[in-house]
């Protein structure tokens, strides 16, 4: 048993996802900082530092605060839209990988390659008649 744990966990992808969780939560701390030390000062010097977090309301000597809510949604959008603009100015200064690039080059190959038959075929239309009469017999 201790065998089969010892695989599972030295298996490359629980090894990426555990790397990706320890990164993500120091990633977190850092955009944190950024929202709520950057962001939001600035955002409230144009809307007046508006807080939501005193709004609620008691039915039956339960309370509900809905405001503590609404600025835990307002977080969360600044904060995705903060990595959103992260994420995408990253993106522009990373170079595309190869292999998306060969496939590009594969998919362009393909296409010269069938217009070269396309092209030959329409000049020699006793090619394309050729090639007509094997289809049939081949379906047949």
């Amino acid at each position: 048993m201790l065998k089969e744990f010892k695989e599972f966990v030295s298996r490359g992808n629980v090894l990426d996802l555990a790397v990706g969780v320890i990164i993500g939560g120091a990633f977190t701390s850092i955009v944190k900082a950024l929202v709520n030390y950057l962001i939001n000062p600035l955002i409230g010097l144009f809307v007046g530092g508006i807080d939501f977090s005193d709004w609620s309301f008691k039915v039956a000597g339960a309370t509900f605060k809905f405001g503590s809510f609404i600025n835990a949604v307002i977080n969360f959008l600044i904060i995705a839209f903060v990595v959103f603009i992260i994420v995408k100015t990253v993106n522009k200064f990373v170079p595309k990988k190869a292999e998306e690039e060969e496939n590009t080059d594969e998919v362009d190959n393909s296409e010269i390659y069938l217009k070269e038959i396309r092209d030959a075929l329409i000049k020699d239309p006793d090619l394309l008649e050729q090639v007509r009469e094997q289809s049939s017999s081949s379906e047949k």
